[in-house]
Order: C-alpha cells, then sequence, then structure tokens
C-alpha cells in the first residue's frame, strides 16, 4: 500500500519553506533544500568560514526555515514540528530525495531553471516509484514531463498549494498527459485527508483556474476604475464583503500580492493568451508601470495602493490616486447599495442588493461581475471540465464566499443575460438558456453540466457531511430559531447552532437540553457541531448589556443558572456528546466544549477562555470546569495542586486563546482523547465516529463531590502575585481586581486546603462573582467597548 511517509521540497524560498511546515504539521518527515551560497555573509568571514563550509553551504535552506519558524501568522502549528525538517542543499545532499515518497519541486518560476533541475538534480536520484510533484502557479506541467523519463512522466503532476500553505485551502492539481490517474487519485486523498485541503482539478492552461479568473477580476477592475473615475477605496468598498469577497477586496489584495507581481502577472498573461477573446484586458494600465517605476510595489515597500503613517493626530491612512500620483488621506466612503447589506446575513441577498443598487458602487461591482462570470462561463471546458471545480477554486483560494457559477445564480441567470444584452454586452448563446447552476432536491445538490446540458449530482466524498443537505432532506427533529437537532444517521444527531457568530441565546441552551433528553431516549450520543463561519464567539454580549442597564440582575443570574444546566447537560448526558469546534470556539462556546465526553477539533481552532476582556469571568462551568481538572491531576500525580491551579488562572486570567488545535494540549482545553482533524469537511464525520466509539462502552457520570478545595491560602499567592504584576505596571488596578475575584472561584472559595466541596458549590461561586461584576462600573465600560469597537478595553 503506496503511503507518504518521508518528502523532499526543492526550494526553500517562502513558499518552499513553509510548504514543508506544512507537511511537518501533518507528521510527514521533510528533507528541505535549496543553492549553495555563491558569497559569505559578514558574520560568515567574521567567524573564519569558508564557502566549503557545510553550514555555509546549507545556509540559504536554514534561513528558509527559520523564516517560516518566525512568520505571524505562524507557519507552524507548533514550533517543535520543526523537527520534522532537515536542511541541506543540492550539490551535497540531493542523495536524500532517493529515501523520499514524494518530491516537491518549488523553485523559482522559470521553466528553463525548473527543467535544469529536474533533469540534472532530480532524475539521477529519484527513488523508483516515488512522486514527483511541481508547485508552479501556472507554467505548463506536459513541458516539465518532456525532460523526465517515461517511468517518472506517469507520477509527475502539478500540486499547486496557494500562500500561504497553511491557511489556504485550494490545492490545484494538474495531471499531465503522462500522469497515471491512479497518482491523481491517490494523492488527491492524502492531499485532502492530511493536508486538509481542498482539491481542484486543473487543466494544462496558463494560470490554471484560481490564478486565471482572480487575475483577471484585477485587470477587469483597473478597468472599470478608469471608466468610472472612482478612487481605490471606494472601488473596495464597492467590491469586499458587502458580495462575499474578502476584506482585502482588489486593491488591498494587490497591496499584498505586490504591484510588480501583479504588473509581471499581466504581461505573462497576455504573451501567453494569444487565443483568448479577453486578451486585451491584461495589457497592463500605465498607472500600475508608474507605481513599479516609483518602487510603489505594495505591502512588501510600506506603499503600493494604499499606505499607513504615524502623525500627531495618530496613525492615517492614505490612497493612491492613480490620476495624478500622489497619495490622499483615506475618506471612508459610503455608499448606499453596500451600507443596505449591513444587516443582511445572507451572502446571495447582498449580491443582488449591491448590482441591483443605483450608485456608482452598484455599477461598479455589477461591471466587474458581469465581465467576470461570462469570462470564466467562457472558459468551461478550457480550465476545467466543471463548474464545481472553478467555484471551489474560487472560495478556498481567493476567499470568495459564492464561486462564479454561484454568483449567477444569486444574481438571477435571466436577469444577467438581460441586463447584459440590453447593456450591449455578447452573452454566451449557451448560457441564455440555463435557468439556474445549481439546485437542491431530497437532500441532494445538483450541478448544471454546461458540456452535456444536463444537472449531475455534486461530487461528494463519504466522510463529508453536510448539515443543509441534511435539513434539506427533512433529517430535522428539532428546531427554534437559534439551535436544530439534526439525525447524522446510526443513532447519532448533531445540534447545530444557527444564530449569528453562533453567539449562545435563550434559545440554544433550551434545544441543548431538549437534545440530549431527546437522543438519550432514541440514540446513542450526540455531536455539538456547525457549519458556520465561526463555531461559537461566546454568550449574546448585546442581551446582556440591555439586563444590566435595566439593573435585572435576578434575571442575570437565572440567566447564568440556565448556562451553567445546559453545560452540566452534556456533562451528565446519559450517552456521549462530542464537541467539533473550528476556528473561533470563545467563551461559552469553549465552556460547551470543556463539559463534553470528548473534543474533536479541526486543525485550525482558536479557543479560549476570555471573557476577562469585558470584565467578567468563565461563568457557564468554565471557571468551575478549570479548577477540577487541577484538582484531579493534582489527585493523579498525588501532588501539589498550585502549580496546576496557577497554569489554569492565568489562561483565564490572561485570556489565552490558542492559535490553533494543537496549542489547546497545552492550555488544558484538550486533554488525551481527544483528536485533531485536518480537513474541514471531515469534521463532523470524525466526531459522529468518536461518538460512535464511546458508545461502545459508555458510563455516565455523576456530579462531583467531595472534591479537595486548593482554598485560600492558593487564592492569596496568586494573589500577591498580581499585586507584583500591577506594581510593575503589567496589569490595571481594575485587572488585579478581577483576578482576585477569579481566584477566590476556582480555587474554591474562602475555606481552608483540602475543604471538600462539590462541583455545584463551584458553580454558585461562579454565578454570584458573575453577577457582582456586572454591577461593576469598569466592567459595563468594556462590555460597552467591545460591542461598540469589537475589540477589548483595558481600564
Amino acid at each position: 500500500m503506496r503511503q507518504i511517509k518521508k518528502a523532499a521540497v526543492l526550494g526553500a524560498g517562502v513558499m518552499g519553506a513553509t510548504i514543508a511546515a506544512h507537511l511537518a504539521n501533518a507528521g510527514v518527515e521533510v528533507v528541505l533544500l535549496d543553492i549553495v551560497p555563491r558569497e559569505l555573509t559578514e558574520e560568515e568571514k567574521a567567524k573564519g568560514l569558508t564557502l566549503e563550509d557545510k553550514v555555509v553551504r546549507d545556509r540559504i535552506a536554514r534561513n528558509g526555515l527559520q523564516n517560516a519558524l518566525n512568520m505571524k501568522p505562524a507557519a507552524f502549528y507548533l514550533k517543535e514540528f520543526a523537527d520534522l525538517i532537515t536542511v541541506g542543499n543540492f550539490e551535497d545532499d540531493m542523495h536524500k530525495i532517493s529515501d523520499c515518497d514524494w518530491v516537491i519541486e518549488v523553485v523559482v518560476e522559470n521553466m528553463n531553471i525548473k527543467k535544469k533541475l529536474l533533469s540534472e538534480k532530480v532524475v539521477p536520484n529519484f527513488k523508483k516509484g516515488a512522486i514527483l510533484s511541481t508547485n508552479t502557479s501556472g507554467l505548463s506541467v506536459n513541458e516539465m514531463a518532456e525532460v523526465l523519463p517515461d517511468d517518472m512522466k506517469k507520477n509527475f503532476l502539478v500540486t499547486h498549494f496557494f500562500n500561504p500553505p497553511r491557511y489556504m485551502r485550494l490545492m490545484e492539481i494538474v495531471p499531465s498527459k503522462y500522469t497515471d490517474p491512479e497518482i491523481v487519485s491517490f494523492m488527491a486523498d492524502f492531499i485532502s485527508k492530511r493536508l486538509g485541503k481542498g482539491i481542484v482539478y486543473a487543466k494544462d492552461t496558463p494560470n490554471f483556474i484560481g490564478n486565471r479568473i482572480g487575475v483577471y477580476v484585477m485587470y477587469s477592475a483597473f478597468k472599470h476604475l478608469k471608466a468610472l473615475d472612482m478612487t481605490v477605496e471606494e472601488a473596495d468598498v464597492a467590491a469586499g464583503p458587502a458580495i462575499g469577497m474578502p476584506k482585502t477586496a482588489i486593491f488591498k489584495l494587490a497591496d499584498l500580492v505586490g504591484i510588480d507581481t501583479i504588473v509581471h502577472i499581466g504581461h505573462n498573461t497576455y504573451n501567453l493568451l494569444k487565443d483568448d477573446e479577453e486578451r486585451e484586458i491584461y495589457k497592463v494600465p500605465e498607472f500600475l508601470e508608474e507605481m513599479v517605476k516609483k518602487g510603489l510595489h505594495g505591502n512588501k515597500t510600506k506603499q503600493g495602493f494604499y499606505k499607513k503613517e504615524k502623525t500627531a493626530e495618530g496613525r492615517k491612512t492614505y490612497y493612491y490616486d492613480i490620476n495624478t500620483g500622489e497619495y490622499k488621506e483615506a475618506v471612508k466612503p459610503k455608499f448606499a447599495s453596500v451600507q443596505a447589506t449591513k444587516q443582511i446575513d445572507d451572502v446571495a441577498t447582498r449580491i443582488k442588493t449591491v448590482v441591483t443598487g443605483n450608485d456608482k458602487a452598484s455599477e461598479f461591482t455589477w461591471r466587474i461581475l458581469r465581465d467576470t462570470l461570462i469570462y470564466t462561463f467562457n472558459r468551461i471546458p478550457e480550465i476545467a471540465d466543471d463548474i464545481v471545480n472553478v467555484d471551489n477554486a474560487m472560495k478556498w483560494g481567493y476567499n470568495w464566499e459564492l464561486g462564479p457559477f454561484e454568483i449567477f445564480d444569486a444574481i438571477g441567470v435571466k436577469y444577467f443575460v438581460e441586463r447584459a444584452e440590453k447593456e450591449g454586452v455578447k452573452v454566451p448563446e449557451k448560457l441564455k438558456s440555463i435557468e439556474r447552476f445549481y439546485k437542491v432536491e431530497n437532500g441532494v445538490r445538483y450541478y448544471y453540466d454546461i458540456l452535456a446540458g444536463e444537472y449531475k449530482p455534486v461530487p461528494t466524498d463519504e466522510k463529508t457531511i453536510n448539515l443543509a443537505l441534511l435539513k434539506n432532506a427533512g433529517k430535522v427533529v428539532e428546531s427554534n430559531k437559534g439551535a436544530s437537532l439534526i439525525d447524522l444517521g446510526d443513532g447519532v444527531y448533531c445540534l447545530e447552532f444557527h444564530t449569528k457568530m453562533n453567539s449562545i441565546s435563550g434559545d440554544i441552551l433550551s434545544m441543548v437540553k431538549k437534545s440530549i433528553q431527546y437522543v438519550e431516549e432514541n440514540g446513542v450520543g450526540l455531536v455539538l457541531a456547525n457549519q458556520g463561519k465561526q463555531f461559537s464567539v461566546g454568550a449574546n454580549l448585546a442581551m446582556l448589556a440591555v439586563a444590566i442597564a435595566e439593573g435585572a440582575f435576578d434575571d442575570i443570574y437565572m440567566m447564568v443558572k440556565a448556562f451553567q444546566d445546559a453545560a452540566m447537560a452534556i456533562k451528565y448526558s446519559k450517552v456521549p456528546v462530542v464537541a467539533a469546534p473550528f476556528q473561533m470556539a470563545l467563551g461559552g462556546g469553549c465552556e460547551f466544549c470543556l463539559h463534553a465526553d470528548a473534543r474533536v477539533a479541526h486543525a485550525e481552532t482558536y479557543m479560549g477562555l476570555v471573557e476577562i476582556g469585558v470584565g467578567l469571568l468563565p461563568a457557564g462551568g468554565g471557571t468551575k470546569e478549570m479548577a477540577i481538572r487541577a484538582i484531579k491531576l493534582a489527585e493523579r500525580y498525588n501532588t501539589d495542586v498550585s502549580p496546576f491551579i496557577f497554569k489554569n488562572f492565568m489562561n483565564i486570567a490572561m485570556a489565552k486563546v490558542s492559535m490553533g488545535a494543537y496549542e489547546l494540549y497545552d492550555l488544558g482545553y484538550l486533554t488525551d482523547g481527544d483528536t485533531v482533524t485536518m480537513n474541514i469537511d471531515n469534521l463532523i464525520y470524525d466526531a459522529k465516529m468518536k461518538v460512535l466509539d464511546l458508545a461502545q462502552n459508555y458510563r455516565p457520570k455523576t456530579p462531583l463531590k467531595n472534591l479537595k478545595a486548593p482554598g485560600r491560602s492558593v487564592a492569596a499567592s496568586i494573589k500577591s502575585q498580581l499585586w507584583n504584576m500591577k506594581m510593575g505596571g503589567f496589569i490595571t488596578e481594575y485587572e488585579e481586581y478581577l483576578g482576585g475575584i477569579i481566584a477566590d472561584v476556582i480555587t474554591g472559595g474562602d475555606v481552608n486546603p483540602g475543604t471538600p466541596i462539590t462541583e455545584e458549590y463551584l458553580l454558585k461561586l461562579e454565578r454570584d462573582a458573575f453577577v457582582k461584576l456586572c454591577s461593576q462600573k469598569k466592567t459595563v465600560e468594556r462590555i460597552q467597548h467591545m460591542l461598540k469597537k469589537g475589540k477589548p478595553l483595558r481600564n
């Protein structure tokens, strides 16, 4: 059976080093190689080193690895994962690829350099039967394949990672005409499961799928910006989140990619696409050439379409005026069409709202979408055989909320065709007969196959569970405004949250108890999961702010009690409950996870008890749970409880949030029985499997009694450290006060060490402390600041 245990990455630039990092994230051993330096650095000269010294010869690869270790956001899940990477150089260490199962070429985007490396260095050292791939972003795989012997050609393909590899989901796989289909299938499976990527099958055409469409959008925007006499700032407001594009929109994205790179891509694309009907759009506009001449290359030179400066009044943002070539102060333009989308969650409705508006933003958005969608329609089957691959490429590689063909459906194909034709735009004949590109029937999603002229089921993996499709198929058992209970099959059910940002509301709390009761009577276990943008950002802060303003402290007490009751229902369910967190799992979202029997977390899970940021403490059982975990660890190892309590206290007092799931083990939020899933599409399936596993021999727990309280002396020790921190200027006086309240709760209150306490007693301490803090003026200030600014206030 084919396996990939060890890989080689050839090229240690930004892409090569970060690809190596992500392979290490997946537990693959990596050899990272690059060229031998031609000159010594001043530091090497001072050490008396020569160009023959191995430490010098490996410098480029070693520096590449070091840069990956220093990156923010982090390239590694944990820094120690870098231990799986060995560095070397192309001259001395090429023999090391002979025991690698996968070799990835990631050198400069130059066909001659790539072919020379493959034929002269790789071929003589290559292991028979191993897989060879190139990370090219658009050069011909067929041309590269010609320099390889026949037995290597069949194992050669493009595996195009998007930057940064850890965070960007898209993986474009492009086989050559020689590639064995079994190799394509194996690599797609491995890269999907182990590296967590979304696989898109592209063809051997310039820029493949993602960059072919992405670059077209950018050059289309340059054209319409001029025509409509808009500023880059206005264009980014129009073509950003309002229409399901990321915040970087178009011109901030250009700064991120690099203006010089955008120009280079434009020239290349124009030269390569000689038969493209839109070839002229890739002619680089004069203002872009001027920017490159001036050294305005975007983020890497700290000035491009935007720049930031520190002034006496604070930090100011400026945008580049493409007409005058000067910078102007950003004015944060507002358009009625964009403002109208602020309260609309559904992206399809947002897009329709903007393009049917009647201001400049509407016109700009309509034009770039109109031209892009027609261009994309005309690329089938040139760049891909079906619309699903194209839509996924744009969602996973460019962070669009909807792909081009999904946008067609959002606007309405009939409306689109009629409006475009009225404007004198040439519309493809085939497009005129299509009603929509996707439809869902009886829990199955279908796409329109343009080539066959019929609907076909969207291909799915057996390990992909789609809650929306299950709901469409009538699998909802119970539902209210905030949550639904869905039948996953095999006696396993899923409690899905569906509030804004999945903040925990009264509806969710009541559904937790209902769901557990239902599953105890009718099933074998429950998964806590959803497929929103975040797992849960915690309790609904706005509702709490209203209750505080009305002085309804008895209601707040009961609200906290209801939250705790829901958490305890999870913990003491008669059937196993598994949480499947991903992205943000904060505050109450984290507390629900802590009370589950097990957690299956997506690799990108940012979890933490963050209540101190709004002047509160975790009171959904979170502080109690961290106290119990410390007490239990001390009992298990028959040792002092203080270090365990102090560590858990610091997590809460510093509002520590993991920068990925693997950090959660050290924080104590994941335990030995918990697992991490790389592919987000497999998360609910993996959690379901965990439930079935636990259900085999499940033994329900009972509320804990006779816990040995750490006591007032441990609290006093924490408080003395808080005082030192305040005196050192590290925390404010109010933060010292907040820390003291948390210390009292997590240590079991004003009792002697070892005093027997119960879980219920700890919960009451939490409730009392929470309500007490709600009455504090500085807590109210923190809550209001968070609601207005979206970030914590330190008062």
